[in-house]
């Protein structure tokens, strides 16, 4: 098993990102199993450090439908793994104005979920418009290269 489940567009494009930290995530059976069946909502999520420990909220995991008797909370708040220094690290950013941490995937590693989080400060409008701006040139300059190297 391997790549991505799930990915948060709308994290990149209202945050620049500055630091990245992979983290284990709390689950249930029905959740492993709803995940591996698809579905899986990031794009409204993000993530605290309390009493030494990181949650996440707003990650939606739809209800596995074939469970028999016990079924998940499909926004319930679920804990992820990480170590003493990276919680310690993720506190220091997040007590920064300003600041936010956003998990920007999921994805398989080893038959494990794990959670890409983004230490990320919002963006302006002006800064959206910016790379709206430069996608569009990029665009218009691999369409150039395309038409040159079909002429040849």
């Amino acid at each position: 098993m391997g790549g991505d489940i799930a990915t948060n567009r709308k994290g990149y494009r209202d945050f620049h990102i500055r630091e990245r930290i992979e983290a284990g995530i709390e689950l249930r059976g029905t959740e492993v199993k709803s995940i591996r069946a698809g579905g899986v909502d990031i794009a409204g999520a993000f993530a605290r450090v309390e009493n030494g420990e990181v949650f996440v909220y707003g990650m939606g995991i739809p209800p596995y439908e074939r469970a028999s008797h016990e079924q998940h909370e499909p926004k319930r708040v679920r804990r992820l793994l990480l170590h003493r220094r990276e919680i310690e690290r993720l506190f220091e950013a997040s007590n920064i104005k300003g600041n936010a941490i956003l998990p920007l995937r999921l994805y398989w590693k080893g038959g494990l979920v794990k959670v890409e989080l983004g230490i990320g400060k919002g963006k302006d409008k002006v800064d959206r418009r910016e790379d709206l701006k430069e996608k569009a040139v990029q665009r218009e300059v691999e369409r150039v290269i395309l038409a040159k190297n079909k002429r040849r």
